[in-house]
């Protein structure tokens, strides 16, 4: 079991340093609103990561998903980013300098954000495709405790994500006194132009394929 937590923190560490649309999403939402609402959005996070995970290892036992609809929740997934990304560009910049904890009905958006933004990201759903057949091909069928070991390597990821995801809110936030709202205005345009990128790299992936080769079935 202690190889499964070393296979899981190495994993976890590598997956959390991986920039994306959620990383800057995250570290502007800490700088922007305070420790406690980036905190809200990392739960959502880790809570859509457990969502494909559990998807992956027992949903397929239950449901055939074609093709087809896989790639119009993924045109659905594109869409959302874009728009998000939309927003970004052209909202309105402030810091909450008073370190005042966002309400509960605030922070269960932020929570919703961070979800729907993986959720509705197909990348991730291969990415965790490609992480549990790694896991599938270190622990083989004749492995003993096989069942237990994936399970703990994939607990180990996970609470490594969201610790890390945790600490990036922690010391982001520590940051806000001595950052201006122009530079959390930049913040907000860098984080829009990266969700628009990435909407427009998935679209390719998912149907126009000009540049990106189709993902794996």
């Amino acid at each position: 079991m202690i190889e499964a937590v070393i296979r899981g923190i190495g994993v976890g560490l590598v997956l959390t340093f991986l920039t994306g649309p959620v990383f800057f999403a995250l570290i502007k939402t800490s700088i922007e609103k305070g420790f406690h609402a980036g905190v809200a959005l990392a739960l959502g996070v880790v809570t859509s990561d457990i969502v494909f995970v559990g998807a992956i290892l027992f949903g397929s036992q239950y449901f055939d998903i074609s093709s087809h609809d896989k790639q119009h929740a993924g045109i659905v997934g594109c869409v959302i980013l874009f728009a998000l990304g939309i927003y970004y560009l052209f909202k309105k910049s402030e810091v909450n300098y008073d370190n005042k904890v966002p309400s509960r009905l605030k922070r269960t958006g932020y929570f919703f954000k961070g979800f729907l933004m993986c959720i509705l990201n197909p990348t991730l759903l291969f990415h965790w495709t490609v992480v549990i057949g790694t896991a599938s091909t270190l622990y083989i069928e004749s492995v003993p405790n096989r069942s237990w070991k994936i399970a703990v390597m994939f607990l180990t990821i996970l609470v490594v994500q969201f610790g890390l995801d945790t600490t990036k809110a922690f010391y982001a936030n520590k940051l806000r006194d001595k950052i201006s709202v122009k530079f959390v205005h930049r913040l907000n345009e860098v984080a829009g132009i990266a969700l628009i990128i990435a909407s427009l790299i998935l679209f390719d992936k998912l149907v126009t394929h000009y540049v990106f080769a189709p993902f794996s079935s």
